[in-house]
């Protein structure tokens, strides 16, 4: 299995506080990882500093066995794309040119948005019929379906996904995971996903970590932490003897 991306020993802070403690993870290549904890345990701050987003304090991250890119333009132009958390799509651009956007990073994006404008609309083909349309105008579910969008026409190796279900309808949010698992299980392509939602998180992760406070405090498989009971207790809300009767 070949390491894509290796975070050791990452510190980060804010002001005089610590929002990572000596993190340490591996991202193995055409994996799906996630990532799961309380709000403010870190989980942004991390996806954040592996995008380029934030600068690394102590510690390091290694992306293809080098150093990671220290600006944000040279770790996409690398193969890193961050759907943030909130979407953050442009609500006055059109759909197609938030798309664009997505291609900027690189000296090519003429060619690649040739490339990847087909692949990103036969994945979420809602948004084929709303290219003219101004981003702000689109539904919660299509604007995150557009900043996945956007996200990919960068043809990432490694796709991070902050809160992607957050205030989302339940059905939106199955056909988001539905497109999230195709991505990693037809495609092949490698994601590192932070998500509140911990059953959706750890159902279609092939390894998962647990942040809590700033630190890892458990890893495993995704269905390996799913049956751990404190983990079902904690984030599943499932108290022991329900778990149990499971």
């Amino acid at each position: 299995m070949n390491i894509l991306l290796e975070v050791k020993n990452l510190s980060s802070y804010y002001g005089g506080i610590r929002a990572l403690d000596s993190v340490s993870l591996n991202i193995i290549e055409g994996q799906t990882t996630s990532i799961i904890g309380a709000n403010g345990a870190g989980k942004s701050t991390l996806l954040r500093t592996i995008a380029g987003d934030k600068a690394i304090d102590s510690g390091s991250i290694t992306y293809n066995g080098k150093p990671l890119p220290a600006h944000v333009s040279d770790v996409v132009a690398a193969g890193i794309s961050l759907v943030p958390e909130g979407r953050r799509i442009f609500p006055s651009l059109t759909v197609r040119e938030n798309l664009i956007v997505g291609t900027c990073s690189h000296k090519n994006y003429k060619a690649l948005f040739g490339e990847t404008l087909t692949e990103v609309l036969d994945l979420f083909p809602i948004l084929k019929n709303r290219l003219k349309q101004p981003g702000g105008t689109l539904s919660g579910g299509e604007q995150q379906m557009l900043a996945v969008g956007r996200a990919l026409m960068a043809k990432p190796k490694l796709l991070c996904l902050d809160e992607p279900s957050l205030g989302l309808a339940p059905i939106v949010i199955d056909e988001l995971f539905d497109k999230i698992q195709e991505l990693n299980d037809l495609h092949g392509l490698t994601v590192l996903l932070v998500e509140q939602n911990a059953f959706r998180a750890l159902d279609i992760a092939h390894r998962a970590y647990v942040l809590n406070v700033g630190r890892v405090t458990m890893e495993g498989g995704g269905w390996e932490l799913m049956d751990n009971p404190s983990i079902q207790e904690e984030y599943l809300g499932m108290k022991q003897e329900d778990a149990i009767a499971n």
